[in-house]
């Protein structure tokens, strides 16, 4: 299972010159609190960034997982942040990465 042995979080080149920091920390928060240990986790997973009222929901979603997990956050939407998120586990190693990078 993967997202149990934490060596290491990274995010992409990007993830960084595109989102604030509060946003990539609400990720991790997200995944340590929310989905660890609860949701038997794959190693590509999925985040959309959606508007709610002017904020922002994080909603996750993985392949052949039935249910989604929308969290709302505090943070203002902003339009030009990325619509989508990959966050991906190699070996404890975990990166936030946009979908096109996943295959650079």
């Amino acid at each position: 299972m993967a997202f149990t042995n934490t060596t290491g979080r990274y995010a992409s080149f990007g993830i960084v010159t595109s989102l604030p920091g509060n946003v990539i920390d609400s990720i991790w928060y997200i995944i340590d609190n929310y989905l660890k240990h609860v949701i038997p986790l794959k190693s590509i997973i999925q985040f959309q960034l959606t508007n709610n009222k002017g904020k922002m929901t994080v909603t996750f979603s993985q392949e052949h997982y039935q249910n989604a997990l929308s969290v709302d956050l505090q943070i203002p939407f902003v339009p030009l942040y990325p619509s989508k998120l990959l966050v991906v586990d190699k070996q404890g190693s975990e990166t936030i990465l946009l979908p096109d990078e996943l295959y650079m």
